[in-house]
């Protein structure tokens, strides 16, 4: 039997079988077994080669695919970033509570991953990103102006000083990197226009007024009629989340903080010139050269004769300027084709290594002053460079950073004071993690206590999003121990220990009942003036006079004659919902009823729509807001591409990584 069998699977039949059946293996599964994947991304984006558009998501064909991933670390990193910008935006009023929501967190990620699409497609596009581009952005930063001037010494000591420290080449790269995945969309939002139709359109809507007529109901006051016990039963179902109690925790707590610790004794010269000796390379000036030159453009696409021609031109101009008595400043303003530097006869003014292009940078630091050189190759075109005077890089004296020395000690030692008792604590606390009082007393600090608090709520540090998410965690809540330290700001932390917990629940009816009667009467009172309102628009509309109908209820009516669009009275809302109103059918009037926050209700009638006249506006309002429109438009024009873009691609989103 076994003979029988070895027989049946050999030859080219049972060859052509195994053939057939390692063809699905081929594009659906062996990637599995060749790729082990250990996913850590919180998005990864991936999208069909730039030459192959439409190629398709399965195996072998996706390795051709580009791929982006967004690590958790990113993402935490840019969130952060967005919860201290909306906290310095908001105040007191920030709720690092809500800003936790799931909205929030996809709408940074979505940031993050509309820059990799764009990053992605400004790749497979060949976009490129010069390096006069990049330098010109260095430049209009004003933390590396002095004067309103660019400084190389301040442009290199700012990244020194960053932390860590960043080198020019890194931080170019960095700036690169963004104008590139910023060109697309800036190129599509200013190619927007608006035509003069639109623009004549736009001057009517803004420039129209409207004759207006207001009646104001006063806020009801709630009704003293009787409320059922029915009544009050089937407010406090249909309204569950108004009658809860939060959750809720109580705290002790040992509050760290390096400001409140006692000033260090003032450190003397020998610590201060042994700290300046150890952080020399920070003093120092950099070698600096004033430079001077004249550019003869090559435009990228020229054909090889018109750039020999523009070589020969730059060594002619070249040996002109080595002519005894030569004025190098004449011959630039003559000749130059760069129009920075051409009216200032070339001057470059004082250059620091990392600031100009690389050919030209090598060039100019292995110069004599004095010396002229070129023509030199630049992806500009041929320069000739002038080396006037040079600037040695020199040591600055102790004398000149003492006082700065001694502040950076005065902070190291306050810093070296607050580790040192904080990591005193914490080892007392581990000693003994379910009391926080044995260690506090130990470093003569004071047990505090706060609560019960709920999410959101406290003063102070109590309020503190990084001691809330601390506080209401299961293991603390569960275990009772003392918190790690939780850093609340620099140098300044605190431990925590729950003492008491209360999960949200729904309040008893017997407990809030007078609330519910409240409200209930509120609500009367609300519905019966909203009633009143319907009745007294649906009067305007048929046609009733305002002041008659108005006089109905024993109210005014106040007139606003030929009231502009944007005027903000009688609030804000009122004149929005004013200039909302469509128009009725001929013949018949505008209005309609808004319920302000105050419980106020406003009934107006417009009585009279006059359109603006486009001829008022002067040239300079038609240019402003002709450019305000087409920023407006461009602005949605970029938006749309960006979401046309990823549609194109494959984006996954691991949410439980946020």
């Amino acid at each position: 039997m076994l003979q029988k069998l070895r027989d049946t699977t050999s030859g080219w039949i049972a060859g052509t079988i195994l053939a057939l059946l390692t063809i699905p293996f081929a594009f659906f599964g062996i990637d599995q077994y060749l790729f082990q994947h250990n996913d850590t991304f919180a998005a990864k984006i991936e999208a069909p080669p730039k030459w192959w558009p439409a190629a398709p998501s399965f195996w072998p064909v996706t390795m051709l695919w580009q791929r982006e991933e967004i690590d958790p670390e990113a993402f935490r990193t840019a969130f952060e970033r967005a919860r201290q910008q909306q906290r310095q935006e908001q105040g007191d009023k920030f709720d690092g509570h809500a800003f936790e929501s799931v909205d929030n967190k996809r709408k940074v990620l979505d940031q993050l991953i509309d820059q990799r699409v764009l990053r992605m497609v400004a790749s497979g596009d060949g976009i490129a990103i010069g390096d006069a581009q990049v330098r010109d952005q260095i430049q209009q930063y004003p933390a590396f102006q002095v004067d309103g001037k660019f400084d190389p010494q301040t442009y290199q000591l700012a990244l020194a000083s960053q932390s860590p420290p960043q080198s020019p080449q890194a931080f170019q790269q960095l700036i690169r990197d963004g104008l590139k995945q910023a060109l697309i969309p800036t190129q599509v939002a200013t190619s927007a226009f608006v035509t003069p139709a639109e623009l004549t359109r736009m001057l009517k809507l803004l420039g129209e007024k409207r004759d207006v007529a207001l009646i104001t109901l006063p806020a009801p006051t709630p009704d003293t009629g009787a409320v059922t016990a029915a009544e009050i039963q089937h407010w406090y179902d249909s309204h569950p989340t108004l009658y809860r109690a939060p959750e809720t925790v109580s705290l002790e707590y040992v509050d760290l903080d390096a400001n409140t610790l006692s000033a260090p004794a003032a450190a003397d010269d020998a610590v201060l010139r042994q700290r300046y000796e150890q952080e020399k390379n920070q003093f120092i000036e950099p070698e600096q050269r004033l430079a001077s030159h004249i550019l003869v453009k090559v435009d990228p696409k020229a054909t090889p004769q018109q750039q020999e021609a523009a070589k020969k031109k730059a060594e002619q101009l070249a040996t002109q300027a080595r002519q005894p008595g030569a004025d190098f400043a004449a011959l630039a303003r003559a000749n130059s084709e760069d129009a920075g530097s051409q009216a200032g006869g070339g001057d470059l003014g004082w250059v620091a290594k990392g600031v100009m292009v690389k050919p030209f940078e090598d060039a100019l630091f292995g110069m004599q002053a004095g010396q002229i050189v070129g023509p030199i190759k630049t992806e500009f075109g041929w320069h000739v460079i002038q080396l006037r005077e040079i600037k040695p890089g020199k040591q600055v004296p102790f004398e000149q950073v003492r006082d700065k020395l001694a502040q950076e000690q005065a902070q190291a030692d306050r810093e070296r004071a607050f580790n040192d008792l904080s990591g005193k604590l914490v080892d007392l606390v581990y000693k003994n993690p379910t009391s926080l009082a044995p260690a506090a007393r130990a470093v003569n600090l004071p047990v505090l206590k706060a609560g019960p608090i709920a999410r959101g709520q406290g003063s102070g540090i109590v309020a503190n999003q990084a001691l809330q998410r601390a506080a209401f965690s299961e293991s603390l809540i569960q275990d009772g121990t003392v918190s790690d330290p939780i850093e609340v700001g620099p140098d300044h932390s605190v431990l925590i220990r729950v003492t008491g917990h209360e999960q949200a629940h729904a309040l008893p009816l017997d407990q809030v009942a007078t609330q519910v009667i409240a409200a209930i009467r509120r609500d009367r009172a609300a519905k019966a003036l909203a009633a009143t309102a319907d009745d007294m628009v649906k009067a305007l509309r048929s046609g009733t006079p305002v002041d008659d109908v108005a006089a109905a209820h024993q109210l005014l009516a106040n007139r606003m004659p030929r009231m502009p669009r944007g005027l903000p009275i009688p609030d804000p809302k009122t004149a929005e919902a004013i200039f909302a109103a469509a128009p009725a059918a001929k013949g018949q009037p505008i209005a309609d009823k808004l319920v302000l926050d105050d419980g106020r209700v406003e009934v107006f009638a417009v009585t009279q729509v006059t359109p603006g006249n486009p001829a008022e506006a002067t040239p300079a309002q038609r240019e402003q807001l002709q450019q305000q429109l087409a920023q407006a438009i461009g602005d949605t024009d970029a938006d749309d591409l960006v979401k046309s873009l990823r549609k194109r691609m494959t984006i996954k989103v691991a949410e439980d990584r946020l």
